[in-house]
């Protein structure tokens, strides 16, 4: 009988290599994926955080500056409309028991 040899496969979800015997249909050996590294040394790394830390305190100060002017926008919408005087036209419909209020600008 001939010895069948063992095979390789790659996992599909995280690119490892397992050694695969056909006879037993088991896993004999596995071989992690080589990440690479995201920065090459500590300061690198630092300078990294950093950077993110100024970019978060920027957002956030633009946001707290968004939100003290917010009362200030809506005030204006808020008055816009009012600004120009309407008149109130009352007519009365006989015919029914409510009251119809009528703008003109």
């Amino acid at each position: 009988m001939a010895k069948k040899n063992n095979f390789d496969l790659t996992c599909p979800c995280c690119s490892a290599v397992l050694k695969v015997d056909p006879e037993s249909q088991a896993v004999i050996s596995h071989v992690a994926p080589v990440k690479p590294k995201m920065f090459n040394d500590l300061d690198e790394a630092a300078r990294a955080m950093k950077e993110q830390d100024n970019r978060r305190d920027s957002i956030f100060r633009q946001s707290v500056e968004a939100q003290k002017h917010a009362g200030d926008l809506l005030e204006k919408k808020f008055r816009k409309p009012c600004a120009k005087p309407k008149k109130l036209q009352i007519r009365e419909d006989r015919s029914a028991t409510s009251t119809w209020i009528e703008i003109h600008r």
